[in-house]
């Protein structure tokens, strides 16, 4: 019902642009450049925590890419989730590369905890895989969603905390629901989430996902995931520039 609310207030209210408040578009094509106009690159965070995996990001995170997303994420934005979505599937193509023979891309979205996901009213990664899916699909890649990371502990609120205290708040938080590894195999697993700062979550993600794949290389001598985001900091960004 929150959703549907939301879709109406949409179609009914003014719309202003989500990056920088322009009148009557929610994303204007500068904002849109912003978030998809260059190749998503690969990003590293320093201190880079162990089990992190390769990820690739689509834009920085600053500017009018940081007010979209959380448009999109606490303010109920749900119509940016497309051009979000589309975003997240360049930095997925970037990641996987010509890995289709290995099967279907199977995008994995990190889980938000559920006092989170009740207070927004919806799972804002979970609704931009759905979107990236959707367009990988389109262009000739195989792509589904598969939400089998759970959290098995309640975790403190990552906001303000450091990377050695966020790595030791999220350590052994998640792990993969009872028969989700059965569909983890038949494909190349992708993690993803719509930013990453100090490489925390996606690192334990990995751990979870690595753990019951057995750990060790994929089908094809790679990683047994990668990892694919929106945005990362600018910082990530520049240390792999250099």
């Amino acid at each position: 019902m929150r959703d549907w609310w939301r879709e109406v207030c949409g179609l009914v209210l003014p719309v202003s642009c989500a990056g920088c408040g322009r009148p009557r578009t929610e994303l204007c094509a500068v904002c849109g450049a912003a978030l998809s106009g260059a190749p998503p690159r690969r990003v590293r965070p320093s201190p880079r925590p162990a089990g992190l995996p390769a990820v690739h990001a689509a834009a920085p995170y600053e500017n009018a890419v940081r007010a979209v997303l959380l448009a999109h994420k606490e303010r109920g934005a749900l119509g940016l989730a497309g051009p979000l979505g589309r975003a997240l599937a360049a930095a997925v193509r970037a990641g996987t590369g010509r890995m289709g023979a290995e099967g279907p891309l199977l995008l994995v979205p990190v889980p938000s905890a559920r006092p989170a996901t009740a207070a927004r009213g919806h799972d804002p990664v979970r609704r931009i895989a759905r979107a990236a899916a959707d367009e990988l699909r389109r262009s000739g890649r195989p792509a589904q969603v598969l939400p089998v990371l759970r959290q098995r502990r309640a975790v403190a609120d990552q906001s303000g905390l450091g990377a050695y205290r966020r790595r030791l708040n999220l350590a052994g938080a998640l792990e993969v629901a009872t028969g989700g590894e059965r569909l983890l195999v038949p494909g190349r697993v992708v993690l993803v989430d719509d930013l990453l700062t100090t490489g925390s979550t996606l690192a334990e993600a990995a751990r979870a996902v690595t753990e019951v794949l057995g750990g060790g290389r994929g089908p094809a001598g790679g990683d047994v995931c990668t990892a694919a985001v929106v945005s990362a900091s600018p910082s990530a960004f520049e240390i792999n520039r250099n």
